[in-house]
């Protein structure tokens, strides 16, 4: 049951939400020309253009900027602080200004020319905002790569400076944002960044600005994400291709190998079979079952809308997250279509990802795989096996670990600083706010913590559904409003 909360007095979201609607029309055109400069995250010219281009609206806002790189010739990321007189706490507010690779197949539009679509499954476009007629109908979305992930939190923190501005409501805390520029790289230089900068960066509260929104729509926070570690794998039969009605019966298939590979690690319901992969995952406490019963239920309109027929693992979504999982991100072997030939290949390739919980570790996962994967027979190398190695050992198995990974990191939502955004958040939506415990998606994030030595929450604005990471990748115009008021009474209702 949702719980109507009272509007505090000082709370500044109807001034905000008055701002707002006079400019709704500027605001999406300054999104846009953020949204249009291309961020991929492997290319640094564009990185560091979108790094001169943001500094320079926050220095307009008043913030000291300056570039934090942790060595010549790495992404930089940008740091912007702005004081507040008489300020007893200081926030900082994370994001990440780089994206995802954009040579998906099927973009309605160019990734980086921003789209404004009717709401899906129609995403008709609607034309250019000066030709737009009435109100912008908050269903509609703007179609473009980082729309939801993660340039919306920059935008919104951006609009909501102005809107507090605007309005003559001061902040109530010191300002500190960090906008990071490798993010969708795996944030290799992210931690030697923060180690290099702790006193610049130290604060009372580290707001984590990436990820969904819960699927219910309704605002929520949470207290941290999962770990990863991941690796490609290869398994190999002969040196070329074999007629497979000669051969079919006799030679190993890379094909088939590699599927009873996959099936070897987790069955179909999603439990991992490793051997004593469950042993370091920390119990869930009882305050996190009650959070995870208190979430409002949206499986059965999630079922439907992704035409999903059964799901696997608990019941509810959310009940999923404090669990470890395995996912297959691709398998390849042979060909098809038109270059599909009768033979058996001479390898297979699968790519898999862990995401950890609290208690697990990358290291520790990758010795309990690869010892199980021995006394399952494989022999495990790095390189292309050649030719005495593959005749040596009937299961040859090339294992690349990609480099790094990430433990979880998770800040319990009952510390004051939790509490305080959960009670800010709610004062300006009108009623309590979802508190999830951990989200399902990761980062690099427990190191930074641990160096900061700070509670972080997360606060995401971005729809459920914004295809981050994929083709067509959106932002709802809905969820950029509610999240300009969010910021801005996290600026300026925000007390503990």
């Amino acid at each position: 049951m949702v719980t109507a909360l009272p509007a505090a007095a000082a709370s500044p979201q109807a001034e905000v939400r008055k701002w707002r609607q006079a400019n709704e029309r500027q605001i999406l055109q300054d999104f846009s020309t953020m949204l249009a400069m291309p961020n991929v995250a492997t290319t640094l010219p564009d990185v560091e253009t979108n790094a001169t281009a943001i500094s320079a609206l926050l220095a307009k806002r008043g913030f000291r900027t300056q570039l934090l790189r942790a060595a010549p010739g790495t992404p930089p990321s940008i740091y912007a602080e702005r004081l507040t007189p008489g300020a007893k706490r200081t926030v900082v507010f994370y994001a990440h200004y780089d994206g995802q690779p954009i040579n998906q197949k099927g973009w309605l539009s160019p990734p980086f020319t921003p789209t404004l679509r009717t709401a899906p499954p129609a995403s008709a476009p609607v034309g250019d905002l000066a030709s737009i007629k009435g109100p912008i109908d908050p269903d509609w979305r703007i179609y473009a790569r980082s729309a939801g992930d993660d340039k919306a939190p920059i935008q919104a923190m951006i609009s909501a400076l102005d809107a507090l501005k605007a309005s003559g409501i001061a902040p109530t805390v010191n300002i500190k944002l960090l906008y990071e520029g490798e993010e969708e790289q795996g944030s290799p230089n992210f931690p030697k960044i923060v180690a290099q900068n702790l006193a610049l960066l130290r604060g009372d509260l580290l707001i984590f600005g990436d990820g969904p929104m819960h699927q219910s729509g309704r605002q929520q926070i949470n207290g941290g994400n999962r770990g990863i570690t991941s690796f490609a794998a290869t398994v190999y039969g002969p040196n070329k291709p074999l007629h497979d009605g000669h051969y079919g019966s006799w030679a190993p298939s890379p094909a088939v190998m590699i599927a009873d590979f996959v099936m070897s690690l987790r069955d179909d319901a999603g439990h991992i079979k490793i051997s004593g992969f469950y042993d370091d995952v920390a119990p869930v406490t009882a305050a996190e079952k009650a959070a995870l019963a208190a979430m409002p239920p949206v499986e059965p309109e999630l079922k439907t809308a992704l035409g999903l027929g059964r799901t696997i693992g608990p019941p509810r979504l959310a009940d999923g997250y404090l669990s470890p999982t395995l996912n297959v991100r691709a398998i390849h072997a042979g060909d098809d279509g038109p270059n599909a030939a009768n033979a058996i290949a001479t390898e297979a390739s699968a790519s898999v990802d862990f995401r950890l919980t609290p208690g697990q570790t990358p290291a520790r996962v990758k010795a309990l795989t690869e010892a199980y994967l021995t006394r399952q027979g494989w022999f495990i190398v790095r390189d292309t096996p050649d030719a005495a190695t593959r005749l040596a050992h009937p299961k040859v198995l090339r294992l690349n670990w990609d480099d790094g990974g990430a433990v979880a990191t998770m800040t319990r939502l009952d510390t004051p600083a939790a509490v305080a955004v959960a009670g800010s958040i709610g004062r300006t939506t009108g009623e309590d706010v979802i508190k999830l415990p951990i989200m399902g998606g990761s980062s690099a994030f427990a190191e930074i913590v641990d160096q900061l030595k700070v509670p972080m929450v997360g606060v995401s604005i971005a729809n459920y559904d914004d295809n981050q990471h994929a083709r067509n990748e959106n932002l709802r115009i809905g969820n950029l409003w509610d999240g300009i008021e969010v910021y801005a009474g996290l600026l300026a209702d925000l007390t503990w």
